[in-house]
């Protein structure tokens, strides 16, 4: 089953269009009418996910898994992003010419064959189908088991939107079973596979690192900080913290830690706890250290417990926001260098040489200076769809665009049988 999986899926390369051509322009809005034709069937396999979830695991994992009508408009938004986008990238490369010797230009091709290994929300597996198609390659998707039937429902969708693009039924396979076997097998095919997406939880990221041998992009591991300067505008602040934390709790980028300049720490807390008073604010925990969570009772919307060892380099996924103070900038630094997972790192702060030694100090995919952590989000930052944000340092780094998910070669045309020369 996998030889055929994996055949299946250099077949659909060899036989897909080029990267540029113009049928991959129709695929975005076809997949589209293809998951709206299904909604219907997708939501029944999604609430059957669900109600496995909720005998099994947490409420807010369930919420995570949940697809409703606001995820459908979501993917329109993202199939109209993506046709926007590709339309622009289909511009041929500049030429460059050469000392009248020859012409140089860069021709965009596929990267190859993809494996994708992720965790959790099923609209990823839409995303998975469509951005790296379009440019041309052929994907193999492998999902939790926690989503097998929304996922089973939606490659309905992607084969029918492949079937009506006259594109290869390979360049999208879908595996519905969670058999860990047959991961490990696709996984160590360094010999039909050019890359793995891994976009999931540290130990999945730990996993395909030592198991594979393939290029890996990994997206995942946001142990995210924010350090609040003394300089801070405090009720800036607040605001950057709990938009970090409590639109996305689960989110690779979503808030942690702060970690907060001892001078001004108490008045950021009693500010945190004075906005869960108010009306219609959203309940979350203060994790501390003992001499604020003793004073600090839980009021209003907030909840209190005295922060651990074990809290460093943890990711709640809940609403759950640690706090530690610091002395300065190097303590911050020093702890985001001993915890941080160099996702997402953040600054509140009004002195610009704060800033900049915080920029230049910290090692991330994103530093965020003044704002949210969500911040760090392909469409966002102006770079278009994203289908990941990679913490790794070749290839890639941030935001997997749609430019990302092609290589190129180089087409050299020599004039007049020119040669290379070489220069004394």
């Amino acid at each position: 089953m996998d030889d055929e999986i994996l055949q299946k899926a250099q077949d659909a390369l060899r036989m897909a269009p080029l990267t540029g051509d113009p049928v991959y322009l129709d695929f975005p809005a076809i997949l589209y009418d293809q998951l709206a034709k299904h909604w219907p069937q997708i939501q029944k396999a999604n609430r059957d996910d669900i109600a496995g979830v909720m005998r099994r695991r947490s409420p807010a994992l369930a919420e995570r898994l949940r697809l409703g009508p606001a995820h459908l408009r979501e993917l329109a938004a993202l199939t109209s992003m993506v046709a926007r986008e590709l339309s622009e990238l289909r511009s041929p490369a500049p030429l460059r010419p050469y000392r009248g010797m020859l012409t140089v230009r860069r021709v965009a091709k596929p990267l190859g064959v993809i494996f994708m290994i992720y965790e959790g929300r099923p609209t990823v597996t839409v995303e998975g189908a469509l951005l790296p198609i379009v440019m041309g390659n052929s994907v193999i998707l492998r999902g939790g088991h926690e989503i097998a039937r929304t996922n089973a429902a939606l490659a309905v969708a992607v084969d029918g939107a492949l079937e009506k693009c006259a594109l290869p039924a390979g360049m999208a396979q879908v595996i519905e079973d969670g058999d860990r076997s047959r991961l490990r097998a696709l996984i160590r095919s360094d010999d039909q596979i050019d890359v793995v997406i891994a976009r999931g939880s540290p130990s999945l990221l730990d996993y395909c690192r030592r198991a594979s041998a393939i290029p890996i992009i990994a997206s995942g591991g946001g142990v995210n900080h924010m350090y609040v300067h003394r300089s801070a505008d405090l009720g800036l602040a607040v605001e950057c913290v709990l938009d970090s934390k409590l639109a996305d709790p689960a989110g690779c980028t979503a808030l942690e830690m702060v970690l907060a300049d001892d001078i001004i720490a108490g008045e950021l807390i009693d500010a945190l706890a004075s906005r869960s008073r108010s009306s219609g604010a959203r309940a979350f925990t203060l994790c501390l250290p003992p001499e604020f969570a003793e004073r600090l009772s839980g009021t209003g919307q907030i909840g209190v417990r005295t922060i651990s060892e074990r809290d460093n380099g943890r990711e709640f996924l809940d609403e759950t926001i640690a706090l530690r103070t610091v002395p300065g900038l190097a303590g911050a630094v020093e702890h985001i260098r001993a915890y941080g997972s160099m996702h997402t790192e953040g600054i509140v702060a009004s002195i610009p040489a704060v800033i900049a030694d915080f920029c230049r100090l910290i090692d991330a995919a994103t530093v965020v200076v003044n704002g949210s952590l969500r911040l760090h989000d392909g469409p966002a930052m102006g770079l278009g769809a994203e289908l990941a944000i990679s913490t790794g340092r070749l290839h890639v780094r941030g935001p997997v665009t749609l430019e990302s998910l092609a290589t190129y070669s180089w087409v050299v045309e020599a004039h007049n049988g020119a040669y290379p020369q070489l220069v004394p």
